[in-house]
């Protein structure tokens, strides 16, 4: 098959700005060359990157974008000019696999020879799925996403596939953890206030006043508004009201580097306050597949993998004693080291089926059927 793959309007591919999304295509691309398929994968232009090229057998064609923006409006905008650009420079495929919000708006109709399209919605609905005319498949993160969804387009309910992101599982469940003596806490992700990172500090500063084993915690991700963050002030503040076993690093993009950072944690906290904002949770997974076993708050997304009290834990985030459960709940895995690493083995298997090889042999087949049916009612309005 020829498939082409358009990813969003801020970030470059190969994926050296970091992004979820981004690592997961970008892997996903090469798993799909590996099988025999002709791909071509459109991400932003980015410094003196040619704008076509071909690397270990992806062809990287690339536009001029923009950087990711404060308000949703402003978001939007830029993505419907940047679909533009894209529909200009869109080869002729089999399939078109779509992380934007306006493309999929009139792609079907107007460049049909584009491909099959198959739209990616990593974010819940904002009214866009009112406007899509002809999509042959809805590939969502996780079941609230899909119920957004079909509450937004009832007619599309039959085009949805719940699918998570994939994981390099292999990767990470093949090496053991190094955590020395502690327990090691992580959170990599967006420093970014609806993260729940303030919570998180609380929590810290209440571990810091109990007589409790060794305890250290690690903080990775970029705090800059361009990649997601709430600024370098923002940081600050978390920096200044942090206790002194917790270590801020400088974001990590490259795998092998964030493979060996997963790998030392014996429990992985993500405890996001953004019911709308988080639709999967890619770091929650690769933690998990790498042993470490997760606390999080209770967001419909976390529960498709995350089963309290059997692949991790849950707190209430938005109770009014939240930072004193979450608290506890990591209180009582300091504690109790044997009951942490049982729950991390489980953990460990829980994500497995979001392995690359896996996950990619499944989007392929349901590709191959997508491209083999005739046209029919997918074309729904």
């Amino acid at each position: 098959m020829k498939i082409t793959i358009v990813m969003g309007f801020f970030l470059p591919m190969p994926p050296v700005a970091g992004g979820a999304v981004e690592k997961s295509w970008h892997r996903l691309a090469r798993e799909f060359v590996q099988r025999g398929h002709e791909i071509t994968l459109i991400s932003r232009q980015w410094h003196d990157w040619p704008k076509d090229e071909v690397i270990a057998g992806v062809r990287y064609l690339r536009v001029p974008g923009f950087n990711h923006r404060r308000k949703l409006w402003h978001n939007l905008l830029l993505d419907f000019i940047w679909s533009l650009r894209v529909h200009r420079q869109l080869p002729d495929a089999d399939i078109v696999a779509l992380n934007t919000i306006s493309l999929p708006c009139w792609l079907g109709t107007l460049h049909p020879l584009a491909g099959k399209v198959v739209v990616m919605p990593g974010r819940m609905p904002k009214g866009q799925f009112h406007f899509y005319r002809r999509p042959a498949r809805i590939l969502v993160p996780s079941n609230p996403v899909h119920d957004a969804v079909v509450a937004e387009r009832p007619a599309f309910r039959s085009l949805i596939r719940t699918v998570g992101y994939p994981i390099d599982w292999s990767a990470l469940a093949s090496a053991s953890q190094q955590n020395g003596n502690g327990v090691t806490i992580g959170y990599i992700g967006r420093i970014n206030r609806e993260k729940g990172l303030d919570l998180l500090m609380g929590a810290f500063r209440r571990l810091g006043l109990m007589e409790l084993p060794p305890w250290r915690a690690i903080i990775c991700g970029p705090s800059d508004i361009a990649r997601g963050g709430s600024g370098q002030s923002y940081l600050h503040s978390l920096q200044h009201n942090a206790p002194p076993q917790t270590e801020f690093l400088e974001p990590i993009y490259d795998e092998p580097g964030l493979r060996k950072l997963y790998q030392q944690f014996d429990v992985f906290c993500y405890p996001s306050l953004s019911a709308q904002g988080e639709t999967f949770g890619v770091s929650v997974a690769e933690a998990m597949a790498a042993g470490a076993l997760p606390v999080v708050s209770a967001l419909e997304c976390f529960r498709d993998f995350v089963i309290p009290g059997e692949t991790g834990l849950t707190f209430d985030a938005t109770a009014p004693n939240a930072e004193e459960h979450l608290a506890r709940n990591l209180a009582d895995l300091i504690q109790d080291r044997v009951k942490c690493a049982e729950m991390g083995r489980k953990a460990r298997l829980a994500v497995r089926q979001y392995d690359f090889g896996l996950y990619a042999d499944r989007l392929l087949a349901d590709f191959e059927q997508l491209t083999a049916a005739p046209e029919k009612a997918s074309s729904a309005t």
